[in-house]
Protein backbone atom coordinates (compact mmCIF):
# COMPACT_ATOMS: atom_id res chain seq x y z
CA UNK A 1 0.00 0.00 0.00
CA UNK A 2 2.93 2.34 0.88
CA UNK A 3 4.17 2.06 -2.89
CA UNK A 4 1.01 3.20 -4.15
CA UNK A 5 0.79 6.78 -3.30
CA UNK A 6 1.76 8.79 -6.07
CA UNK A 7 1.27 12.28 -4.68
CA UNK A 8 4.50 14.02 -4.33
CA UNK A 9 6.75 11.72 -6.72
CA UNK A 10 8.00 12.90 -9.38
CA UNK A 11 8.00 10.34 -12.84
CA UNK A 12 11.36 11.89 -14.81
CA UNK A 13 11.02 11.58 -18.29
CA UNK A 14 11.17 14.12 -21.49
CA UNK A 15 7.92 15.25 -22.59
CA UNK A 16 5.50 17.78 -23.88
CA UNK A 17 3.69 18.11 -19.99
CA UNK A 18 6.87 17.79 -18.62
CA UNK A 19 8.17 20.80 -20.25
CA UNK A 20 5.19 23.35 -19.48
CA UNK A 21 5.54 26.01 -16.96
CA UNK A 22 5.15 24.94 -13.63
CA UNK A 23 2.99 28.09 -13.30
CA UNK A 24 1.03 27.21 -15.69
CA UNK A 25 0.38 23.55 -14.56
CA UNK A 26 -0.46 24.75 -11.17
CA UNK A 27 -3.13 27.34 -12.78
CA UNK A 28 -4.60 24.57 -15.07
CA UNK A 29 -4.11 21.68 -12.20
CA UNK A 30 -6.57 24.13 -9.79
CA UNK A 31 -9.35 24.85 -13.35
CA UNK A 32 -9.17 20.81 -13.55
CA UNK A 33 -10.08 20.69 -9.72
CA UNK A 34 -12.35 23.10 -10.38
CA UNK A 35 -14.17 21.67 -13.20
CA UNK A 36 -14.39 18.20 -11.73
CA UNK A 37 -16.82 20.14 -8.86
CA UNK A 38 -18.72 21.49 -11.52
CA UNK A 39 -19.57 18.06 -13.38
CA UNK A 40 -23.26 17.32 -12.56
CA UNK A 41 -23.60 13.51 -15.16
CA UNK A 42 -21.44 11.20 -16.00
CA UNK A 43 -20.73 12.81 -19.10
CA UNK A 44 -18.77 15.29 -17.23
CA UNK A 45 -16.94 12.46 -15.63
CA UNK A 46 -16.13 10.46 -19.03
CA UNK A 47 -15.01 13.86 -20.22
CA UNK A 48 -12.63 14.34 -17.28
CA UNK A 49 -11.39 10.85 -17.35
CA UNK A 50 -10.73 11.41 -21.27
CA UNK A 51 -8.89 14.59 -20.41
CA UNK A 52 -6.63 13.20 -17.32
CA UNK A 53 -5.87 9.78 -19.85
CA UNK A 54 -4.44 11.90 -22.54
CA UNK A 55 -2.47 14.15 -20.51
CA UNK A 56 -0.80 11.22 -18.79
CA UNK A 57 -0.48 9.46 -22.58
CA UNK A 58 1.08 12.75 -23.42
CA UNK A 59 3.30 12.74 -20.63
CA UNK A 60 4.70 9.42 -20.97
CA UNK A 61 3.07 8.68 -17.33
CA UNK A 62 1.61 4.87 -17.53
CA UNK A 63 -2.10 5.51 -16.64
CA UNK A 64 -1.97 2.50 -14.11
CA UNK A 65 0.12 4.80 -12.08
CA UNK A 66 -2.59 7.12 -11.74
CA UNK A 67 -4.76 4.49 -10.77
CA UNK A 68 -2.45 3.29 -7.76
CA UNK A 69 -2.37 6.10 -6.51
CA UNK A 70 -6.62 6.30 -6.15
CA UNK A 71 -5.88 2.64 -5.26
CA UNK A 72 -4.07 3.81 -2.05
CA UNK A 73 -7.19 5.60 -0.96
CA UNK A 74 -9.32 2.78 -1.06
CA UNK A 75 -10.22 3.50 2.27
CA UNK A 76 -11.14 6.91 2.50
CA UNK A 77 -13.14 6.19 -0.96
CA UNK A 78 -15.20 3.75 0.63
CA UNK A 79 -16.02 5.93 3.70
CA UNK A 80 -16.82 8.93 1.87
CA UNK A 81 -19.05 6.82 -0.39
CA UNK A 82 -20.93 5.40 2.48
CA UNK A 83 -21.51 8.51 4.53
CA UNK A 84 -22.96 10.27 2.08
CA UNK A 85 -25.24 7.34 0.94
CA UNK A 86 -26.46 6.19 4.55
CA UNK A 87 -26.45 9.80 5.97
CA UNK A 88 -28.04 12.14 3.53
CA UNK A 89 -31.90 12.83 3.27
CA UNK A 90 -33.46 12.40 0.50
CA UNK A 91 -37.36 12.32 -0.92
CA UNK A 92 -36.60 9.32 -3.64
CA UNK A 93 -36.59 6.48 -0.79
CA UNK A 94 -34.94 3.27 -2.22
CA UNK A 95 -34.01 1.24 0.82
CA UNK A 96 -35.16 1.39 4.56
CA UNK A 97 -33.21 -0.88 6.99
CA UNK A 98 -34.05 0.61 10.50
CA UNK A 99 -32.14 3.81 11.29
CA UNK A 100 -30.76 3.66 7.54
CA UNK A 101 -32.39 4.90 4.76
CA UNK A 102 -31.23 5.16 0.97
CA UNK A 103 -32.22 7.37 -0.91
CA UNK A 104 -31.60 8.13 -4.75
CA UNK A 105 -30.35 11.63 -3.78
CA UNK A 106 -27.62 9.93 -1.45
CA UNK A 107 -26.44 7.93 -3.96
CA UNK A 108 -26.12 10.37 -6.73
CA UNK A 109 -24.48 12.29 -4.15
CA UNK A 110 -22.40 9.63 -3.08
CA UNK A 111 -21.29 8.86 -6.64
CA UNK A 112 -20.45 12.87 -6.90
CA UNK A 113 -18.01 12.49 -4.24
CA UNK A 114 -16.26 9.68 -4.44
CA UNK A 115 -15.38 10.03 -8.43
CA UNK A 116 -14.54 13.77 -7.52
CA UNK A 117 -12.04 12.90 -4.82
CA UNK A 118 -10.54 10.14 -7.35
CA UNK A 119 -10.13 12.99 -10.00
CA UNK A 120 -8.85 15.19 -7.37
CA UNK A 121 -6.23 12.60 -6.79
CA UNK A 122 -5.52 11.85 -10.37
CA UNK A 123 -5.19 15.53 -10.87
CA UNK A 124 -3.20 16.59 -8.12
CA UNK A 125 -0.62 13.04 -9.22
CA UNK A 126 -0.06 14.33 -12.95
CA UNK A 127 0.89 17.65 -11.83
CA UNK A 128 3.75 15.96 -9.08
CA UNK A 129 4.85 13.51 -11.33
CA UNK A 130 5.41 15.84 -14.02
CA UNK A 131 6.66 18.52 -12.06
CA UNK A 132 10.19 18.26 -10.66
CA UNK A 133 10.40 19.71 -6.35
CA UNK A 134 12.62 22.32 -7.35
CA UNK A 135 10.06 23.88 -10.64
CA UNK A 136 7.10 23.30 -8.25
CA UNK A 137 8.51 25.51 -5.77
CA UNK A 138 9.34 28.51 -8.14
CA UNK A 139 5.78 28.27 -9.61
CA UNK A 140 4.26 28.79 -6.11
CA UNK A 141 6.86 31.45 -5.10
CA UNK A 142 6.27 33.45 -8.45
CA UNK A 143 2.49 32.61 -8.24
CA UNK A 144 2.46 34.65 -5.10
CA UNK A 145 4.77 36.76 -5.31
CA UNK A 146 2.75 39.70 -6.15
CA UNK A 147 1.28 39.23 -2.26
CA UNK A 148 5.13 40.44 -1.07
CA UNK A 149 3.43 43.57 -1.44
CA UNK A 150 1.65 42.87 2.01
CA UNK A 151 4.91 41.22 3.30
CA UNK A 152 3.77 37.65 2.82
CA UNK A 153 6.38 35.35 2.88
CA UNK A 154 6.09 33.90 -0.33
CA UNK A 155 9.07 32.06 -1.16
CA UNK A 156 9.38 30.66 2.32
CA UNK A 157 5.44 29.07 2.09
CA UNK A 158 6.77 27.69 -1.70
CA UNK A 159 9.55 26.04 0.15
CA UNK A 160 7.43 24.19 3.00
CA UNK A 161 4.89 23.44 0.66
CA UNK A 162 7.50 21.68 -1.95
CA UNK A 163 9.94 20.04 1.03
CA UNK A 164 6.34 18.95 2.78
CA UNK A 165 5.30 17.13 -1.12
CA UNK A 166 8.70 15.81 -1.90
CA UNK A 167 9.10 14.49 2.07
CA UNK A 168 5.78 12.25 1.21
CA UNK A 169 6.61 9.59 -0.97
CA UNK A 170 9.89 9.61 1.58
CA UNK A 171 8.27 8.55 4.25
CA UNK A 172 6.24 6.77 2.97
CA UNK A 173 8.89 4.15 1.86
CA UNK A 174 10.27 4.99 5.32
CA UNK A 175 7.14 3.29 6.67
CA UNK A 176 6.98 0.34 4.40
CA UNK A 177 10.56 -0.42 5.61
CA UNK A 178 10.50 0.14 9.03
CA UNK A 179 6.71 -2.21 8.25
CA UNK A 180 8.80 -5.36 6.54
CA UNK A 181 11.59 -4.87 9.98
CA UNK A 182 8.64 -5.50 12.04
CA UNK A 183 6.99 -7.92 10.27
CA UNK A 184 10.31 -9.80 10.15
CA UNK A 185 10.16 -9.78 13.62
CA UNK A 186 6.90 -11.29 14.16
CA UNK A 187 4.67 -8.27 14.03
CA UNK A 188 1.02 -8.35 12.89
CA UNK A 189 -0.25 -5.72 10.14
CA UNK A 190 -3.08 -7.69 8.78
CA UNK A 191 -5.01 -9.92 10.71
CA UNK A 192 -8.12 -9.04 12.87
CA UNK A 193 -10.70 -5.82 12.86
CA UNK A 194 -10.11 -2.73 12.36
CA UNK A 195 -9.92 -1.45 15.88
CA UNK A 196 -7.00 -4.36 15.88
CA UNK A 197 -5.50 -3.15 12.83
CA UNK A 198 -5.47 0.43 13.49
CA UNK A 199 -3.54 -0.63 17.33
CA UNK A 200 -1.05 -2.97 15.46
CA UNK A 201 -0.17 0.44 14.01
CA UNK A 202 1.20 2.66 16.94
CA UNK A 203 4.87 0.82 16.96
CA UNK A 204 5.30 1.71 13.65
CA UNK A 205 4.51 5.40 14.28
CA UNK A 206 7.52 5.92 16.92
CA UNK A 207 10.27 4.42 14.35
CA UNK A 208 8.03 6.77 11.75
CA UNK A 209 8.13 10.31 13.60
CA UNK A 210 11.54 9.35 14.56
CA UNK A 211 13.34 9.29 11.61
CA UNK A 212 11.52 12.11 10.14
CA UNK A 213 12.30 14.74 12.74
CA UNK A 214 15.82 12.97 12.15
CA UNK A 215 15.50 14.46 8.30
CA UNK A 216 14.11 17.31 8.58
CA UNK A 217 17.18 17.87 11.60
CA UNK A 218 19.83 16.80 8.44
CA UNK A 219 17.72 19.12 6.47
CA UNK A 220 17.57 22.09 8.44
CA UNK A 221 21.60 21.94 8.84
CA UNK A 222 22.07 21.09 5.36
CA UNK A 223 20.35 24.57 4.43
CA UNK A 224 22.05 26.90 6.94
CA UNK A 225 25.24 25.11 6.09
CA UNK A 226 24.69 26.25 2.70
CA UNK A 227 24.30 29.60 3.98
CA UNK A 228 20.69 29.91 2.75
CA UNK A 229 18.79 32.88 4.19
CA UNK A 230 15.00 32.77 2.11
CA UNK A 231 14.22 34.45 -0.91
CA UNK A 232 15.89 37.67 -0.88
CA UNK A 233 18.63 38.13 -3.75
CA UNK A 234 18.43 34.98 -4.88
CA UNK A 235 19.10 34.15 -8.80
CA UNK A 236 17.16 31.22 -10.38
CA UNK A 237 19.48 28.56 -12.60
CA UNK A 238 16.08 28.08 -15.21
CA UNK A 239 13.90 30.93 -15.30
CA UNK A 240 10.55 30.25 -15.82
CA UNK A 241 8.54 31.85 -19.84
CA UNK A 242 5.14 30.84 -20.74
CA UNK A 243 5.70 29.51 -24.28
CA UNK A 244 2.90 28.83 -27.11
CA UNK A 245 2.74 24.97 -25.25
CA UNK A 246 1.67 26.93 -22.31
CA UNK A 247 -1.11 28.71 -23.92
CA UNK A 248 -2.01 25.37 -26.07
CA UNK A 249 -2.51 23.80 -22.86
CA UNK A 250 -4.53 26.55 -21.30
CA UNK A 251 -6.78 26.82 -24.23
CA UNK A 252 -7.69 22.86 -24.01
CA UNK A 253 -8.33 23.18 -20.23
CA UNK A 254 -10.82 25.95 -21.18
CA UNK A 255 -12.48 23.94 -23.47
CA UNK A 256 -12.95 21.06 -21.00
CA UNK A 257 -14.30 23.96 -18.28
CA UNK A 258 -16.62 25.10 -21.55
CA UNK A 259 -17.53 21.42 -22.30
CA UNK A 260 -18.59 20.67 -18.85
CA UNK A 261 -20.32 24.07 -18.19
CA UNK A 262 -22.19 23.12 -21.40
CA UNK A 263 -23.27 19.26 -20.27
CA UNK A 264 -24.58 20.82 -16.79
CA UNK A 265 -26.99 22.46 -18.42
CA UNK A 266 -28.28 20.43 -21.13
CA UNK A 267 -27.41 16.72 -19.70
CA UNK A 268 -29.57 15.64 -16.48
CA UNK A 269 -28.35 14.40 -13.70
CA UNK A 270 -29.26 10.63 -12.05
CA UNK A 271 -31.62 11.91 -9.93
CA UNK A 272 -33.63 13.76 -13.06
CA UNK A 273 -32.81 10.49 -15.51
CA UNK A 274 -34.79 8.54 -12.52
CA UNK A 275 -37.63 10.13 -11.85
CA UNK A 276 -38.18 11.24 -15.26
CA UNK A 277 -38.54 7.15 -16.03
CA UNK A 278 -41.10 6.81 -12.77
CA UNK A 279 -44.45 6.97 -12.89
CA UNK A 280 -45.68 10.26 -11.55
CA UNK A 281 -47.04 8.16 -8.79
CA UNK A 282 -44.10 6.74 -7.79
CA UNK A 283 -41.58 9.33 -7.44
CA UNK A 284 -41.56 9.45 -3.75
CA UNK A 285 -39.90 5.60 -4.18
CA UNK A 286 -37.86 3.76 -6.71
CA UNK A 287 -39.93 0.22 -5.28
CA UNK A 288 -42.80 0.50 -3.41
CA UNK A 289 -44.55 4.06 -2.45
CA UNK A 290 -42.96 4.06 0.82
CA UNK A 291 -39.54 2.17 -0.32
CA UNK A 292 -38.33 -1.35 0.12
CA UNK A 293 -38.50 -2.16 4.21
CA UNK A 294 -36.00 -5.18 5.63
Amino acid sequence: MMKNITLGQYYPVDSWVHRLDPRMKIVLTIALIVGVFMVSSFVGYALVLAFVYLAARMAKIPFRMLVRGVKALRFILILTFLLNLFFNAGTTMLLEWGILKISLEGLDQAIHYSLRLVFLVMGTSLMTLTTSPIALSDGIERLLSPLKVIRFPAHELAMMMSIALRFIPTLMEEADKIMKAQMARGADFESGNIIARAKAMVPLLVPLFVSAFRRAGDLAMAMESRCYHGGENRTRLRVLKITRNDWIAAGVTAALIALIVLEGRFVPDLVTLVQGWLPAEQTASLFFTKGLKL
